[in-house]
């Protein structure tokens, strides 16, 4: 089945777990992320960022639209990340069901403005919106470990933000970071925090830069008001690293299948063990009434 963000969420609210976002950049990584959500009865959000989008033609999306409504398994299809009205436009009318618009490096006036056009828009079209306030971080120097452009979220201006845009969810800033996590960089969420944004924000709260982040601190996370977790180069990394070994291994061999199919099953693993802590697994029954 095919739900919005909101519909995907609210279960997750109600039971206190999260569902996980993953970023796919093409048909093989879609086909493992389904796969594995089915297999571990756990609701997923398939996730994809504008420079996927603009790499794959419309109709792998309308594809990707079809094949999840003819699931029994609850799913959404999300566009991530967006810094324009533009490409959500092009997103929903590609069968996208969720949004996001990222105005987090914009003055707050114009990123309440931003985020409110695509809400009007999207809402009228039976498609949610996540939006951001407060900067996740970013890796700048893999090998000293270091990042860069971390804000934290302020729990009254994510308030304020989320009743002047009307947004279904809104992605915190609470210590994470995108991206393969730079050499000897453990991230420490914030956890006080992240209480204080509960308390004062009321829609679900999305944690982005999932990959890497110890589970321990991603479950306590999603213990304290994190429904929505973002994972996308955890997984990719193990794609690749698959299809590498596998090509070396056997470099006169020509047959795409059988390159894909163990990186196919190391995405699985990833997905699996993400659904796994963030509690979504075994969670499909929640959404008998769709």
């Amino acid at each position: 089945m095919l739900l919005n963000l909101r519909e995907i969420l609210e279960p997750a609210v109600k039971d206190n777990f999260a569902v996980g976002g993953f970023n796919v950049t093409e048909s093989t990584m879609f086909k493992a992320i389904v796969e594995e959500a089915q297999y571990r009865e756990a609701p997923a959000i398939i996730q994809v960022s504008p420079n996927e989008f603009q790499f794959s033609e419309r109709e792998l999306y309308l594809y990707f639209s079809v094949r999840l409504q003819r699931s029994r398994n609850p799913f959404v299809l999300h566009y991530d990340h967006s810094k324009s009205y533009e490409g959500c436009i092009r997103a929903i009318q590609a069968g996208f069901t969720s949004v996001m618009f990222d105005g987090s490096q914009m003055e707050y006036d114009q990123n309440v403005e931003c985020t409110r056009r695509v809400v009007e828009a999207a809402h009228g079209a039976g498609v949610s919106v996540e939006g951001e306030i407060g900067t996740i971080g970013e890796t700048e120097d893999y090998l000293n470990g270091t990042v860069r452009d971390m804000v934290y979220t302020s729990p009254e201006l994510a308030r304020r933000f989320v009743e002047d845009t009307g947004v279904d969810a809104l992605a915190v800033s609470i210590g994470t970071v995108h991206g393969i996590l730079p050499k000897g960089y453990v991230p420490k969420l914030q956890l006080g925090l992240l209480k204080e944004l509960e308390a004062a924000v009321p829609v679900p709260l999305v944690l982005h830069g999932g990959s890497g982040t110890p589970h321990d601190e991603v479950a306590a996370a999603c213990r304290t008001g994190i429904h929505k977790v973002n994972i996308s180069s955890e997984f990719k990394h193990a794609y690749y690293q698959s299809v590498r070994e596998f090509v070396t291994n056997h470099p006169t061999l020509v047959s795409p299948t059988l390159v894909l199919k163990d990186a196919v099953q190391e995405v699985r693993n990833v997905a699996g063990t993400k659904m796994q802590v963030l509690g979504s697994a075994g969670k499909s029954h929640c959404y008998r009434k769709y």
